[in-house]
């Protein structure tokens, strides 16, 4: 049998990592997400066992001689959870459950206590509660027949099927009124983002993996107080915060929920609405953790999911974040949209600004503009849309150096100079 021994620090629950390697993705890789995500959730993860299988097996995820093998090593080191880096049945559960005497969870579940533990706000609670019913839902009809009723026929009948049915009709309530919650939720956030548009409100929203500085990053430039702890999944609801940019504009500068390989279609269906935040933007900041051998698989991972959201075209901004911690990346030719940050020190912030300064649409040019006296009302017009920078009388009239909105430019070309 094949062991990964993993150092951790002493936490509450004992726990041993299962994972097939079906040569689909980085088997290595994955578990070593697991063991992160396992520690946010209060394990210890004892070894880590990677089978070599075309496909799992249906009856106990892994095959029968490494399930024999798990049995002892639980027995030997008095394991209290198995944590499967696969989706698991119910059937797959139960046999595991039943050969090795402990709870066992997969790799949804696992992330699922973990948004539950973590959800502050009450969309995220409502999201966090919506994709565990859609996960438990399909899974009470197939706990096994001892508990399953389902299907019709001699032995189906009685009052264990009026029970299970009893339980998802309710679920499917719940279920439907969390959507319609959602729904709502949607709706004052679609407001708000035709207000900020008609308003001219430019935006950028910070995507990117989970840990990989998102929070700590927002904090820097806005002073936001976003939780930013090293665990994944710190933060879930998303914060939007005024930034002011070196050329004199202001944004919003929105933070979103961190992502992870394989993220659970539950979750991406409940957090549509937050992660559409980047539909709205103006322009995309893809945060990465530079220090990390995996940097450009998630930055592939995030363009892949914003590319399901519809952003395809939107400008990206690559942030290499943590630069402190990966020195040697500040001699590497900058490649594409890239920028190259330390959110902890500060290093690589104006590079930034500035940066999203060039990504984002042109809606202010500067203009120097002599207005007569006698037409003083535009000078108003021009402090309500725009931001006068410096003004001087002349023989003439005033002339004013100024931010100008360029949708407003038409209406004030005659005095511009």
């Amino acid at each position: 049998m094949e062991y990964t021994e993993i150092q951790t620090d002493s936490t509450p629950e004992k726990a041993v990592l299962i994972c097939v390697d079906t040569g689909d993705f980085d088997a290595e890789a994955s578990v070593k997400e697991l063991e992160e995500l396992a520690k946010t959730a209060g394990a210890e993860v004892l070894a880590a066992i990677i089978q070599r299988r075309e496909a799992p097996s249906p009856s106990s995820y892994i095959g029968p001689g490494r399930l024999a093998e798990l049995v002892d090593f639980c027995n030997s080191n008095d394991v209290d959870i198995v944590i499967a880096d696969g989706e698991l049945s119910p059937v797959q559960v139960r046999n595991i459950e039943d050969a090795c005497g402990v709870r066992t969870v997969d790799r949804t579940a696992l992330i699922l206590d973990i948004f539950a533990a973590r959800a502050r706000s009450a969309e995220g609670k409502i999201q966090v509660e919506l994709a565990q019913l859609k996960y438990l839902l399909p899974r009470l009809s197939g706990q096994g027949k001892s508990l399953s009723r389902l299907g019709g026929g001699i032995g189906t009948r009685g009052p264990g099927e009026t029970k299970l049915e009893t339980d998802k009709r309710h679920i499917r309530r719940r279920i439907e009124h969390l959507n319609d919650s959602l729904e709502k939720i949607r709706k004052r956030r679609l407001a708000t983002h035709t207000r900020r548009q008609k308003n001219s409100v430019l935006s950028a929203v910070i995507v990117g993996y989970t840990n990989a500085g998102k929070s700590t990053l927002m904090n820097r430039l806005t002073n936001a107080g976003v939780l930013a702890e090293d665990k994944l999944f710190a933060t879930l609801d998303p914060t939007a915060r005024r930034l002011a940019l070196p050329d004199g504009r202001h944004i919003m500068l929105v933070d979103t929920v961190g992502l992870v390989r394989r993220l659970p279609h539950q979750l991406v269906d409940a957090f549509r609405s937050t992660l559409e935040e980047a539909l709205w933007a103006d322009v995309i900041l893809n945060v990465c953790d530079a220090s990390s051998p995996e940097c450009a698989e998630h930055i592939k991972v995030t363009n892949d999911l914003l590319s399901s959201l519809g952003c395809d075209g939107k400008p990206v901004i690559n942030v290499l974040n943590k630069c402190d911690l990966a020195p040697e990346m500040l001699d590497y030719p900058v490649i594409g949209s890239s920028v190259r940050i330390s959110a902890k020190t500060g290093y690589g912030m104006d590079e930034l600004l500035d940066a999203v300064s060039k990504a984002l649409p042109a809606s202010r040019r500067r203009v120097t503009l002599l207005i007569p006296f006698s037409h003083g009302e535009i000078l108003g017009q021009i402090r309500k849309y725009g931001e006068v920078i410096s003004e001087k009388y002349t023989d003439e009239g005033t002339e004013i150096d100024a931010f100008a909105d360029v949708s407003y430019l038409d209406k004030i070309s005659e005095y511009i100079l």
